[in-house]
């Protein structure tokens, strides 16, 4: 009898049961730690399953993911939608971390989806540079409002101010090294290569800008369609209603990648301003009585699109197909 386990995956653990026919044990849960993914790697081979499932939810499920993979485990990451709709055929009304991961199990002995590929060696690579180029950028900035602060004022001395100088200089240093060692990555993979490129066609994409998304898009399936990419990134909206009584407008769920939604969000300021094809689908959802902030996110929503279609083709972006008239309707 095949042994399944259904892998329930949060920021900050890891629930896990493990199906032996009709059978599940209860839900053992280990830390999103290495400590913790070492633990319940020793666990699973022990227990020789055909099949580990778990969903492609957030970003907290990847490196867990590599790991079983690199372990020599069968791994299945599923589309979380499909997970859902199996929830809903097996009438499951209850909802715990437990009971997910036992459905989890359940949906791989039922349904036998098809085994997880890692991402190569460099793909995994540039990932992990262009995730520390974007919190060394971030911290760069932070350093910048700190300097500006203390310039604003007589009474700072000046030994903080050429402190926070040297700080700022060091952080790009950092960065400069790092983004040298991505483009060095990318020049021995061609396909990378070519696709940094058509990314660096969009307005206000810039190296740093094209590098960040890339690394996180790149390990990505290709199969993926565009809303479950927003959805990914945390760009998709979420709606409040219920009846005729609660009726909250729509926000963007921020449940997802952090990464992709601060890389997007300069490159959308510039496009509003200087693609004129994003500034006039912005300016008309200002007009429909948007708020700037939720046009601004409906361009950042659309850009990821328009990336996401670049590395799927194979072809630089082009903002005239991206911003059309119709797509009002769906921003």
């Amino acid at each position: 009898m095949s042994v399944n386990v259904g892998l329930d995956i949060s920021a900050y653990s890891v629930d896990a049961v493990i199906r032996q026919g009709d059978k599940a044990s209860q839900p053992k849960q280990y830390k999103q730690t290495v400590e913790g993914h070492a633990a319940l790697i020793s666990q699973l081979k022990k227990a020789k399953p055909a099949l580990i499932v778990m969903e492609a939810t957030g970003i907290y499920y990847f490196d867990l993911a590599v790991a079983l993979a690199d372990a020599g485990l069968p791994v299945a990451v599923i589309n979380p939608k499909s997970f859902r709709h199996f929830a809903e055929l097996k009438l499951q009304t209850s909802k715990s971390d437990g009971i997910d991961a036992d459905l989890l199990a359940e949906y791989g002995q039922r349904m036998a989806p098809a085994l997880w590929t890692p991402p190569d060696q460099q793909h995994q690579a540039l990932r992990s540079l262009g995730r520390q180029i974007n919190r060394l950028v971030g911290s760069r900035a932070q350093a910048k409002n700190r300097l500006h602060a203390l310039k604003a004022t007589r009474s700072t001395p000046a030994l903080l101010i050429e402190d926070e100088q040297d700080g700022i200089a060091t952080l790009e240093s950092r960065i400069e090294r790092l983004r040298q060692a991505a483009l060095e990555l990318m020049a021995e993979a061609p396909v990378l290569q070519r696709q940094y490129e058509h990314l660096l066609a969009a307005k206000g994409v810039g190296e740093a800008t094209a590098l960040s998304v890339l690394a996180e898009l790149c390990v990505l399936p290709r199969d993926l369609k565009s809303s479950q990419v927003s959805r990914h990134a945390g760009l998709d909206v979420r709606q409040h209603q219920s009846g005729t009584s609660v009726n909250r407008p729509g926000r963007i769920s921020k449940a997802g990648n952090v990464y992709l939604r601060s890389a997007l969000y300069m490159p959308a300021l510039s496009a509003v301003r200087y693609d004129p094809n994003a500034k006039a689908f912005y300016e008309a959802l200002v007009a429909r009585g948007k708020k700037k902030i939720q046009a601004l996110v409906a361009v950042m929503r659309k850009y990821l699109t328009g990336l996401w279609a670049c590395l799927k083709t194979d072809t630089p972006f082009d903002s005239s197909r991206l911003f059309q008239p119709q797509g009002l309707q769906n921003a």
